[in-house]
């Protein structure tokens, strides 16, 4: 089988659960050796584990996407470990259920600490990472968005709508401002996924049954789902693809 991306070099933030597990599984499975990144370190080395049981290369990697200096150490490390960097998933991200609600009721602190880890640490994820990627010549950046993002789809989840809005404007000037150094900028906009972000939530039966509802595939999508389509966008098969916003939701945004 081919893998589309053999000898690639990768950091995957967030990689200790969910899509970003499924992601850095993903790209060690094309042949990619994989720094998973991840705010607990032993999530992270469990999914650098499930790599290398797979005879996979990986680097188990912990920082808090929100501390500059957190993510320019692990950068770094990622870089000089894995001998440069072609391929950056900035993915790390929070939803805080039950603190997150209409603007009127919003609490400041819960407003920041999803800017914080959902915006800001989407930058710093990529303002480190593009610099390594620079250094090698080029590569490919994809950035977790969000359709609640771009329309009011999350009714009451103002700052974790908000926050993604910001991560879709990112990755455009990102795609703009960085085509001429041959790096490719893009985001992946998954829907209801079967991911810890989104557990308490649909362990609720009515919950769950409101949010399928919406979508006309009828069921959340599985993690490996909305990997596939960040591997194919890492990957030279979208060589001609940038600054574009991947929809994965089932349908969600067609209706």
């Amino acid at each position: 089988m081919r893998q589309q991306l053999q000898g690639k070099r990768a950091i995957v933030t967030g990689g200790g659960s969910g899509i970003g597990r499924a992601s850095a599984l993903k790209l060690a499975e094309e042949g990619a050796s994989v720094a998973v990144l991840d705010i607990h370190l032993e999530a992270a080395q469990e999914t650098a584990a499930l790599i290398e049981a797979a005879s996979g290369k990986a680097l188990a990697l912990r920082a808090n996407v929100a501390n500059e200096e957190e993510v320019a150490r692990a950068a770094a490390e990622a870089e000089k470990n894995l001998g440069g960097l072609d391929i950056v998933i900035a993915n790390a991200g929070i939803l805080l259920f039950g603190l997150d609600t209409i603007a009127t009721e919003l609490d400041l602190k819960t407003w920041q600490q999803c800017i914080d880890v959902n915006l800001t640490g989407m930058f710093l994820t990529c303002k480190h990472g593009l610099r390594a990627l620079q250094r090698n010549g080029g590569g490919a950046v994809v950035i977790t968005s969000s359709p609640t993002g771009q329309l009011g789809c999350a009714p009451t989840l103002t700052a974790y709508s908000t926050s993604k809005a910001g991560t879709y404007g990112l990755m455009r000037i990102l795609a703009v401002d960085y085509v001429g150094k041959n790096i490719r900028v893009n985001a992946v906009l998954p829907g209801t996924t079967q991911s810890p972000l989104v557990t308490t939530l649909m362990e609720n039966p009515e919950n769950r049954r409101e949010f399928l509802a919406k979508i006309p595939m009828a069921r959340a999508a599985d993690p490996g789902e909305i990997a596939n389509v960040i591997a194919f966008l890492a990957s030279d098969e979208a060589s001609y693809v940038t600054g574009a916003a991947w929809y994965v939701d089932g349908g969600l945004t067609a209706i």
